[in-house]
Parts: C-alpha cells; sequence; structure tokens
C-alpha cells in the first residue's frame, strides 16, 4: 500500500485514514452511478428488480467489509498496528467494491 513508505506509525495511520476516506467517497460517488443504471433498466423492463438488488446487495457488502476487516483488526492482537490494518483492509476492500459498482454502471 502506499502509505508504508510514510515513516512513523502515526503518519502511516494519517495517511491510511486520509486514503480510507478517498476510497468512501469513491465507494458512493460509483454506487450513485450504479443506482442511475440499475434504475434506467427497471424503467426499460417495466420491472423494479436492479434497483432493490443492487441496494442490497451495497449493504450486504457494507456488513461483510466491517466483519471481514474487524476479524483483520483482531488478528493482531491488539498491538499497535491494528488500526491501520482495519483502515488497509477497508482501503482495499473499497476498491474492489468501486471496480464492481463501475462494471454495473455500464
Amino acid at each position: 500500500m502506499e502509505c508504508f513508505d510514510a515513516g512513523s506509525q502515526v503518519e502511516i495511520g494519517t495517511c491510511v485514514g486520509e486514503m480510507e476516506k478517498r476510497v468512501n467517497m469513491a465507494v458512493e460517488a460509483s454506487y450513485g452511478f450504479a443506482v442511475q443504471s440499475a434504475v434506467e433498466l427497471d424503467e426499460v423492463t417495466g420491472r423494479v428488480v436492479a434497483q432493490p438488488a443492487l441496494e442490497a446487495a451495497q449493504e450486504a457488502w457494507g456488513r461483510y467489509r466491517d466483519a471481514q476487516c474487524e476479524a483483520v483488526g483482531a488478528s493482531y492482537g491488539g498491538g499497535s498496528g491494528t488500526g491501520i490494518a482495519i483502515a488497509s483492509c477497508r482501503v482495499d476492500l473499497g476498491r474492489a467494491r468501486v471496480d464492481e459498482l463501475l462494471r454495473m454502471a455500464k
């Protein structure tokens, strides 16, 4: 991850925290694009399936991300790198989610 060259643990933690904020904004933006596509699909097909399915998937993904990253953090045994590990996990999973959502928005 880009931040691991930042220096001290405090600097790395700050860097990863900022990166997590940017990734969260990207997830929200790409989710908005995917919702627009789902709404359009539902309008074209005369059904109401794609948007509710996407909303359910996004909620489930959020729960998965939180649980998975807490498990990653727990593997650090409460050590000083726990917060960085959790945030790094959230960045990695968030980036993957952005890719998935953008594929759905096409």
